[in-house]
């Protein structure tokens, strides 16, 4: 779910102006999992922006005021919910943790950095939530270190309904800044893409593991 529609439309307009998103329906990219995508989302592009970054920030602090009353400790999920994991803990005036995807080989082997103690409640911070895999596997570790998990946040979510399924077999809730849909009405209204993209786009996000194959 999204947090409010009106923040969710500034956010679009945001990525779309700094091309922190870049939607080519007709030469897809190749995702990490082997998807073929007609969407790239590199929100790693806002920390260069102050303002957006700024803007960014305090609209994941506000879901977490909103949505979640409050929560001891703020997690990153690696690597890029570390940044913006980092900034909204700033905010909160609260400590913060990031959760490798698996433990270091090396040292003192840690998947979980930084300090925190059992039964502290905990908030994820992702920059973008596409499955959803990577987030739950994250909410996993923690819970197994002795967390209570609250729920998960991001910047952008791509509203699979993959995602939605996962999140609702583990009970854990998970709200956003912007979604797929609001990003589509924008780029339409900025006449980043045309009418007949559309189809093309929405057809990949309803079946995004088989498109184009």
């Amino acid at each position: 779910m999204i947090h409010d529609i009106n923040i969710a439309n500034e956010v679009a307009k945001y990525l779309l102006q700094i091309n922190a998103i870049i939607l080519q329906p007709n030469t897809p990219f190749i995702w990490a999992a082997g998807w073929k995508s007609p969407i790239y989302c590199d929100n790693r592009k806002i920390l260069s922006y102050p303002k957006i970054r700024s803007y960014i920030k305090k609209g994941l602090a506000d879901i977490i005021n909103n949505h979640y009353n409050s929560t001891d400790v703020i997690a990153g999920v690696a690597t890029a919910g570390i940044p913006h994991g980092s900034l909204v803990a700033e905010e909160l005036g609260l400590p913060f943790i990031y959760v490798r995807g698996k433990a270091k080989e090396h040292g003192k082997q840690n998947q979980i950095e930084g300090c925190f103690e059992k039964e502290q409640s905990v908030i994820l911070v992702e920059d973008l939530i596409s499955s959803g895999k990577s987030s739950l596997e994250a909410a996993a570790t923690l819970k197994e270190a002795g967390m209570e998990i609250k729920g998960i946040i991001s910047i952008f979510t791509y509203n699979f309904s993959t995602a939605s399924e996962n999140f609702k077999n583990e009970k854990c809730k998970y709200v956003s800044l912007c979604d797929y849909n609001t990003l589509l009405t924008q780029a339409i209204k900025q006449k980043y893409i045309k009418e007949e993209d559309l189809s093309i786009l929405r057809d990949w996000r309803e079946n995004p593991s088989t498109w184009k194959k």
